[in-house]
């Protein structure tokens, strides 16, 4: 009760409620216009931040990140166009509903699985804090290390029919890291005497540049796109009724998102589909789904407001982000000397809990302001594009210059823009260039420090912890190649069964074709004889 107490004390402040505010409904806003989304806002953000204080500055970012899965439901739900990539499950089973003329039950029911999903992750994670905090102790250098390695790798093998690529990119992550004065001996490293390579590559740059410039430039290209938005009928507080008769499915599906959550690398999408399959697997109407089922919807949108606090837990208690959204937030706190990991949970428990407590009353911000809001709130979906492009490449180009007023950093988050420009037309991920840079500086600073205890291979798993993270990683990359080899497998006997079915088929014609000429010379033949007969008997 105590601890409890203390968070609140750290969040009753005027700064801490603005911050709340303000990042809850720039949430929802963000999400709710298509091509934006959450890193792309907190990628302008960063800059902005740093001149805050961390639980301010936290409470923004986690703001947007926690509220613009609510607005990216809208126009999912209304012209079946996903504000956030996690929304695209929410088109399956929302836009059916809009098309029948039920679009404020589609709407308010996604609201109330979204609170509900958001809740119930919150709560679980403020009961296991206790928990979290006696773990915490227990990762020393190695066992960081490991966890890091382990995160890198969930992350490449996530990319299904990806891997390769992903892996590529991750480790161009890590070399980017690498450049600068390394940590130890503070030895030049990949400068070639350039100076403005003596600091290394500023993790801002990059983000602003893969995700707010990338973005920029794919929607200046793009054409503007004709929105028509269905009128709303129907209480916008029928959603909560309607969820109460599916307990066991927002239930479940929650759950699936707080332990997707909280495995690196994972995230909202694994989450979605377990639940959202498990809800089909276990209705009773399972022909309902993709046709506007409420069930459908509910899992969808439970699932994925589950995951943001969920995804706190090993950026808070090891230091290590999931994804590319806990890597941004991950620098706020190294700005402000805040450093998550194992002491954070022993020094500062209060801190972590108000930042979960934040995230609990950010929900309740968002469900009372989209209850009110929802009919004024559409017509931010009729922003154009081209005016996007424009707003994000000049707020952009603003936060990479406040950073240290340097127009080399424009110039080198312009070129990474231009690479994360290409990865998005090629349909390749950059998530794994961000993990890469944070993960692999934790992995060098761990493994120099952790090698120093260690006289043979063997020492370095010689503890419980290290031992089982150890056993995970060779799980999951045995696991990863039965796949591959499973899925090669099963691609080379389709190529081989088209290939004789073609086969098969061409002979088919070909032996159609030859017993149809050979009948067909035979009647030419025929008529030819019974002709020259006729003119025989003339003559």
């Amino acid at each position: 009760m105590d601890l409890i107490l203390s968070a609140f004390e750290i969040l009753m402040r005027w700064d801490v409620a603005l911050a709340l505010l303000a990042g809850s409904v720039g949430g929802v806003l963000i999400g709710a216009i298509p091509g934006v989304g959450p890193a792309v806002a907190i990628a302008i953000l960063l800059p902005a931040t740093f001149s805050m204080d961390p639980i301010v500055g936290l409470t923004v970012l986690l703001g947007i990140y926690g509220s613009s899965m609510y607005g990216g439901a809208i126009p999912a739900i209304l012209i079946n166009t996903p504000g956030t990539a996690v929304n695209a499950l929410t088109t399956y089973d929302g836009y059916p509903m809009t098309a029948r003329g039920e679009p404020r039950r589609a709407l308010s029911l996604a609201y109330s699985a979204s609170f509900y999903g958001g809740v119930f992750s919150v709560v679980c994670l403020i009961l296991f804090a206790p928990l979290l905090a006696k773990v915490a102790p227990l990762f020393g250098s190695r066992e960081i290390f490991l966890a890091a390695l382990l995160g890198i790798i969930l992350v490449v093998v996530a990319h299904r029919g990806q891997a390769l690529i992903a892996g590529a990119l991750a480790a161009f992550g890590i070399f980017i890291q690498t450049i600068g004065l390394e940590p130890v001996k503070y030895s030049q490293r990949y400068t070639f005497d350039q100076d403005f390579l003596g600091s290394g590559i500023n993790l801002i740059v990059v983000v602003l540049g893969l995700f707010a410039l990338s973005q920029a430039f794919v929607l200046l290209m793009d054409e503007d796109e004709k929105v028509h938005i269905t009128k709303l009928r129907g209480g916008m507080f029928q959603g909560m009724r309607e969820l109460s008769r599916h307990p066991r499915i927002a239930t479940v599906s929650a759950s699936f998102g707080v332990l997707m959550g909280m495995i690196p690398g994972v995230g909202e999408f694994t989450a979605q589909f377990m639940s959202y399959t498990y809800a089909q697997k276990t209705s009773k109407r399972p022909q309902d789904f993709g046709n506007g089922s409420s069930e459908g919807l509910i899992a969808a949108e439970t699932a994925n407001n589950a995951v943001p606090a969920a995804a706190m837990v090993p950026l808070l208690a090891l230091g290590i982000p999931g994804e590319a959204l806990t890597a941004m937030m991950l620098s706020v706190f190294y700005v402000h000397n805040v450093v998550p990991g194992p002491a954070l949970f022993q020094n500062r428990m209060d801190f972590v809990v108000a930042l979960y407590l934040a995230l609990l009353i950010l929900n309740v911000l968002v469900l009372i302001f989209l209850l009110m809001a929802t009919k004024s709130l559409i017509k931010v979906v009729k922003i154009p594009n081209r005016f996007l492009g424009v707003c994000i490449l000049t707020l952009s180009f603003v936060g990479v210059y406040s950073l240290r007023n340097s127009a080399t950093d424009c110039v080198m988050a312009a070129a990474f823009g231009m690479i994360g420009y290409i990865l998005k037309r090629l349909s390749l991920p950059a998530v794994p260039i961000i993990l890469g840079m944070v993960l692999g500086g934790i992995m060098e600073v761990k493994l120099r420090a952790g090698m120093a205890r260690v006289k043979e291979p063997l020492d370095f798993i010689d503890r419980p912890v290290s031992f089982i993270l150890f056993l995970i990683i060779v799980i999951v990359l045995v696991a990863h190649t039965i796949r591959v080899l499973k899925d090669r497998k099963e691609r080379k006997e389709a190529e081989w069964q088209t290939k004789t079915s073609s086969t098969n088929f061409g002979g088919l014609m070909l032996r159609r074709k030859s017993s149809f000429l050979k009948g067909r010379g035979k009647q030419v033949r025929a008529r030819h004889s019974k002709l020259l007969r006729r003119l025989t008997d003339l003559f």
